[in-house]
């Protein structure tokens, strides 16, 4: 009698919510790599102007590279940071700046730090169009993470208004 009980509670339960069919194609929205280019470029004038010399990476929205670049004198380690800051900005879908306060040591999420390509520094933001994500920006060589940061906003905001495609 109980089986047959749960039985008729679980048939109306998935007939009060039918699953529904997944959509066999996604549609999404995506940087164009001229757009990614310019992203990257303010990024780097911002830095320039700060007197910074860095590397700045601009990654697609499931972390796949667009656009690198390097100073002259940034150091060699810049790209690999700035491409890392980018990726893990962009695959955790938040800042690298967050990702650094919610996992120090001792705190339930401290355990991403150890994940591979992970770079839980400041200076990679995500870029978002209409409420979607398409993609992210990391910046590295400037003087900590914050201005790093810092240059990848005003890189975000030089081509804000054509995110909006």
């Amino acid at each position: 009698m109980l089986a047959r009980t749960l039985l008729a509670a679980t048939v109306l339960l998935m007939l009060a919510h039918p699953a529904r069919a997944q959509e066999p194609l996604a549609t999404y929205k995506s940087l164009s790599p001229e757009l990614a280019l310019d992203l990257a470029r303010a990024s780097l004038g911002d830095c320039r102007s700060r007197g910074y010399q860095v590397a700045v990476a601009v990654v697609d929205r499931f972390g796949g590279t667009q656009v690198i670049l390097r100073d002259r004198f940034a150091g060699a380690h810049t790209v690999s940071t700035a491409s890392g800051k980018a990726w893990t900005a962009a695959t955790f879908r938040t800042s690298t700046t967050e990702l650094n306060a919610v996992s120090q040591p001792g705190m339930m999420q401290a355990g991403i730090r150890n994940l591979p390509g992970t770079v839980i520094i400041g200076g990679g933001l995500i870029v978002e169009a209409g409420g979607s994500l398409v993609g992210a920006v990391g910046v590295s060589g400037a003087p900590g993470g914050d201005a790093d940061e810092a240059c990848a906003r005003a890189g975000i905001d030089a081509i804000r208004d054509k995110l909006e495609f």
